[in-house]
Formats: structure tokens, C-alpha cells, sequence
């Protein structure tokens, strides 16, 4: 499964350490959808470039694009390109079948509550799970997965591309958050 992740970039780390396309960014994680620091650490990837690049520019909705909004903790916003082994076991969270067997609505699901969404990943973590799916906030036919630490065996880099003007999915990303592209 190709997959894609938006993150800062340290080009001189190495893929799995901070900074680098493989690396699970535990201390910086806790407030997010399906963090649960104290038990993994995780990977939000997208199916699609945009998505991933969407996730990273939303807090800049309806501002002119200036290059600091491509950039992270002094690094330059990158997107990798990432395959994970066909073999990894996720848990659909866009199935009915999924959702029926656990007693979840979609509705709970896709709430922007923590309180509700962590527990939900920690209880698929801790079935075993590598990780789960599930559709983005942004555009319900994006496909989000959030990948589990035990996961990283199962992931290679294909590629990685620093975020700039001239990233093909920076512009749909730009146009859907109302962000102008400035000069």
C-alpha cells in the first residue's frame, strides 16, 4: 500500500529518527485524534499526497500562503512517500461491518473529541492491530490511516519531496483550505 506523510524534515536524520520520514514522533504527540503516548507512539499517513499536505496548512484557513507556513520547528515541511507490507493488519474504520462488531456509530467515530477517539485507537492497538483507517475531516474520500509503532518494520520510504510552490498537491490543498497562494 503506497501511503503519504506530511511532516518536518531533517534531510541529515536518518529515515527512523527524529525528524526523518519513519520516525514516530512520540514526545510531540498527545492532543491528537488517536494518540496515546503512555502505550505507542504513532503515524498519521494519508492515502493521497493532498490529504496528508491538508492535515499539515488547516490552521492557516482563509490566510495568504507565506513560506513559514511550509515550515516546522525551523525545518521545511516535506512529503514522503511511503510503502507499507501488504501483510500489515488494519482496522477499517469506513467499514459497517468494523464499526457494527465494535458498537460504534460513524457518528463517534469521526468526532473531533479526544475523549472519545483515543480510547477507540487504544482499544484497536490493543487488539493487535498495526493500525487503523479511517476518513479524513477534510474530504470524507481521502482515506487517513494512523499507524502504530509496531508497524515500523513494515514501512520503507519510496521518496521524499521537500513541501514547496511546486508540489502537485499543494495547490488543491490550498484551494480547498481557502488559502490564497501569495507571491
Amino acid at each position: 500500500m503506497i501511503l503519504h506523510r506530511c511532516f518536518a524534515w531533517e534531510r541529515r536524520a536518518a529515515p527512523d529518527e527524529p525528524g526523518g520520514p519513519l520516525w514516530f514522533p512520540r514526545p510531540f504527540q498527545g492532543d491528537g485524534r488517536h494518540d496515546n503516548p503512555e502505550r505507542y507512539a504513532c503515524l498519521y499517513v494519508a492515502e493521497v499526497a493532498v490529504s496528508a499536505i491538508v492535515e499539515q496548512l488547516a490552521r492557516f484557513r482563509g490566510n495568504v500562503l507565506v513560506p513559514g507556513m511550509l515550515r516546522r520547528r525551523g525545518l521545511p515541511l516535506a512529503v514522503a512517500t511511503l510503502e507499507l507490507d501488504d501483510r500489515a493488519r488494519l482496522v477499517d474504520l469506513d467499514s459497517p461491518e468494523v464499526l457494527a462488531a465494535r458498537g460504534w456509530r460513524p457518528s463517534v467515530v469521526a468526532t473531533r473529541r479526544r475523549e472519545r477517539t483515543q480510547p477507540q485507537a487504544l482499544s484497536i492497538h490493543a487488539d493487535g492491530a498495526d493500525g487503523l483507517r479511517w476518513w479524513s475531516t477534510f474530504e470524507s474520500l481521502w482515506m487517513n490511516l494512523t499507524l502504530f509503532d509496531r508497524s515500523a518494520a513494515r514501512l520503507r520510504v519510496r521518496d521524499v519531496r521537500v513541501l514547496g510552490r511546486d508540489h502537485p498537491g499543494l495547490g488543491e490543498a490550498l484551494e480547498l483550505l481557502g488559502i490564497a497562494p501569495g507571491r
